[in-house]
C-alpha cells in the first residue's frame, strides 16, 4: 500500500489480523456532567458511533462475546481481539473503577489487550501510571480525541479544553512508552482547506503512533444540527464532494510522517443519525458510500499521482518544543 495502514501495523505486532471490539464501559464525560461544561461538544452524539453490540445495558463480558460473534461472521480471519473502550471518556472515573472495568475485559480469553479512548483533560499521572502498569502485561494503547489543533475551533465546538492540554496529554502518555492515537475531524466550523493541511505539520510534531481522520458529519440531536439551520453558520463549513475529499486526504497523507500509522480515513454513521444526508458521500448511482470503500479510492488516487505517505513530509516541521 502507498500509506502506512493500521492493519499492517497489527500484523507486524501480532502476526495475524487483530480486531478491536468496541465497548461501552459506562463512563461519562466532563463536558456533559458539568465538570468543565454541559451539553457536550456541539458535533457529538456518542450513540451514532457505537456498533449494535456495544450496549451500556450489557456487561463488558457480554459486549465482548457479542462483538466476537459479530466480527467472526463479518471477518472470518479475526481471532485476536483488543477491548476498545470507545464510548465517552474511558479514563474519567476513580482508579478503582478503571481497574475493575479494564480487568473484566482482560479476563476474557479472546482479549489480548486494551485500547482506551478518552479526552486529553481526563488523564493525570496516576491514570497514565495505571495504564503503563497494564502495558507491562499486555498491549495497551490510548486514543485521544484531538478533533482540531486550533483553539478557536475548540472554543467554537464547546470542546472544554485547549490544544495545549492535548499536547501535554500526548507527550505524557508517549513518555511512558504507550502507543498514542489521535482523532481529527476534517471540516469543523471556520476551518479552511489550508488550515487542514497545516494540521499535518502540527500532528507530525507530536509523538503519535496512530492517527484517524474523518469528515465532519451533522448528526441528529446535536447542537450543531441546530446551528446548521442558520445560513451564516453553514457558510463556515467546508462542503466536500467525494473527489474533493479524496484529494484532501491524499494531500494530508503526502505531508504526514512516513512512520505514522493511519487507522481511518473517513467516518460512517447509520443513516438514521444523519441530520444532513446531502453531506454524505455517495456512489454515482446515488447509494451511500461505505467507509471501507474510501481507502480503495485513496489508494487509487495516490497511485494516479505516483506518490505515497510522506512524499511531501518536511522534517523541519518537527522542531516544535512543548513544555510539559
Amino acid at each position: 500500500m502507498r500509506y502506512n495502514a493500521y492493519s499492517n501495523y497489527f500484523r507486524s505486532k501480532f502476526g495475524t489480523r487483530v480486531q478491536k471490539l468496541s465497548i461501552d464501559g459506562g463512563f461519562s464525560c466532563p463536558n456533559r456532567d458539568g465538570r468543565c461544561g454541559t451539553g457536550g461538544c456541539t458535533f457529538c452524539t456518542n450513540e451514532a458511533f457505537n456498533p449494535s453490540y456495544c450496549r451500556r445495558v450489557a456487561t463488558i463480558t457480554e459486549q465482548i462475546d457479542e462483538g466476537i460473534a459479530f466480527h467472526r461472521h463479518r471477518y472470518r480471519s479475526a481471532h485476536v481481539y483488543l477491548a476498545y473502550f470507545q464510548a465517552y471518556s474511558n479514563t474519567y472515573a476513580p482508579l478503582e473503577v478503571l481497574r475493575e472495568r479494564y480487568d473484566e475485559a482482560l479476563r476474557h480469553e479472546g482479549v489480548v489487550g486494551l485500547v482506551v479512548g478518552t479526552r486529553p483533560d481526563c488523564v493525570d499521572e496516576a491514570v497514565l501510571d495505571l495504564l503503563a502498569d497494564y502495558a507491562r502485561r499486555c498491549y495497551v494503547a490510548v486514543e485521544y480525541g484531538i478533533e482540531s489543533c486550533y483553539d478557536r475551533t475548540l472554543r467554537a465546538i464547546n470542546r472544554g479544553h485547549d490544544f495545549a492540554c492535548t499536547q501535554r496529554a500526548i507527550h505524557a502518555t508517549a513518555a511512558r512508552g504507550l502507543p498514542v492515537g489521535g482523532h481529527l475531524i476534517l471540516g469543523l466550523p471556520g476551518e479552511s482547506r489550508d488550515d487542514l493541511l497545516a494540521e499535518a505539520d502540527i500532528v507530525n510534531a507530536l509523538p503519535l503512533t496512530t492517527v484517524k481522520f474523518h469528515q465532519l458529519q451533522i448528526l441528529r440531536g446535536t447542537e450543531m444540527e441546530r446551528q446548521y439551520q442558520d445560513e451564516t453558520f453553514r457558510k463556515t463549513l467546508l462542503q466536500f464532494s467525494l473527489d474533493e475529499y479524496i484529494a484532501l486526504v491524499c494531500d494530508l497523507l503526502e505531508r504526514l510522517r512516513p512512520d505514522l500509522v493511519v487507522e481511518r480515513l473517513a467516518g460512517e454513521v447509520p443513516p438514521r443519525y444523519q441530520a444532513c444526508p446531502e453531506r454524505s458521500f455517495r456512489r454515482a448511482d446515488g447509494r451511500l458510500l461505505r467507509n471501507e470503500e474510501i481507502p480503495v479510492l485513496v489508494e487509487a488516487e495516490l497511485s494516479r499521482r505516483d506518490t505515497s505517505q510522506g512524499s511531501r513530509y518536511n522534517p523541519s516541521s518537527n522542531n516544535q518544543t512543548i513544555t510539559i
